[in-house]
């Protein structure tokens, strides 16, 4: 059986605007074990990197409120102070981020980024060095030793890319976080990333949540699913479960607007309306205003969980609604 690595109970976060307070992670819930690539999924500002920021304590704006527990190794690291969570960061959970040219120093090069890492484990230079060079042969970085000397603009995206998840398993996490890991990639590169990412968890047997709005990464790497919706983790299951037998509404709208492999299949299904802006933590479902099946149940209560099998489960009223109306 495998061993449990992390784990969110209830974890709320609410940022502070103008006119109250923002919801944008509501009771989620899920956990990660060891060796493990949980895939969050959903549309854009629906909480998936909010949630990656959560753990780290990497929020920039400092307006927020974390309510909830983030269990890691069985401790809420969420009650642990910025010093505690210091000693986490980069050696126990490490976080790939959207656009490495972003996170990497212009005046530094690559080789030298990665290298300070594994010096803070009271490495000598030298070895550190050669740890480098042997993990850009892990991510397929080509010519290794030569683009340990180059500096970020001299790489093209998908080499810094390599960089950065270089730069994350330098000090062999236990959790890596990969926040839209191949955005802005082409195809090709794309592919490649994926590869690299799933050989390095077989290599190191570490945890990844990969973070996406692309049903196609999910269905090519990820072992656990889960559907978010407005800050919301609406359905979650195996990469079976949910590709198989979606049994949330919106899970199954999703599924219907995927891209089909030719035109003869029909249009492709849109989800009509918009997202709300959360600014109350109201009672309700929060696809209720574009749920092809709400009533009026969908407005005034919270879905409970319910659970299809052992590994999959989703949150709505609508079995409820079908068993009052029959």
């Amino acid at each position: 059986m495998s061993e449990e690595l992390l784990r969110l109970n209830k974890l709320c976060v609410n940022y502070k605007v103008k006119d109250g307070y923002l919801s944008a992670v509501k009771n989620v819930s899920f956990s990660i074990n060891k060796g493990e690539i949980f895939a969050i999924v959903g549309e854009s500002g629906c909480g998936k990197s909010t949630i990656a920021h959560s753990i780290l304590r990497l929020l920039t704006e400092h307006n927020e409120i974390i309510k909830g527990n983030i269990f890691f190794n069985g401790e809420d690291i969420n009650k642990y102070i910025d010093r505690q969570l210091e000693g986490i960061r980069g050696r126990e959970i490490g976080m790939i981020f959207q656009n490495p040219l972003d996170s990497l120093n212009p005046v530094y090069t690559t080789g030298y980024q990665v290298a300070e890492g594994i010096i803070l484990d009271k490495v000598s230079k030298k070895e550190a060095w050669n740890r480098v060079i042997k993990i850009y042969n892990d991510v397929k970085m080509p010519d290794a030793k030569k683009n340990a000397y180059s500096f970020p603009h001299e790489l093209s995206g998908g080499m810094r890319q390599r960089v950065m998840i270089a730069m994350m398993l330098a000090r062999t996490p236990q959790l890596l976080i990969a926040d839209e890991p191949t955005t802005a990639l082409d195809v090709t590169i794309e592919a490649q990333i994926l590869n690299i990412i799933k050989n390095l968890r077989d290599k190191y047997n570490t945890a990844i949540m990969l973070i996406t709005h692309n049903f196609g990464l999910v269905a090519e790497v990820a072992d656990k699913v889960a559907v978010m919706y407005a800050g919301e983790v609406v359905e979650q299951g195996t990469v079976f479960d949910i590709f198989d037998n979606p049994k949330h509404p919106y899970t199954q709208l999703l599924m219907k607007s995927l891209p089909r492999k030719t035109k003869l299949e029909g249009r492709l299904q849109t989800i009509d309306g918009s997202v709300p802006r959360l600014t109350e933590n109201l009672p309700g479902c929060r696809f209720e205003n574009r749920c092809p099946y709400a009533v009026e149940l969908c407005k005034t209560e919270d879905p409970e969980e319910k659970m299809v099998t052992e590994s999959h489960s989703f949150s709505c009223h609508l079995e409820k609604v079908v068993m009052n109306n029959g």
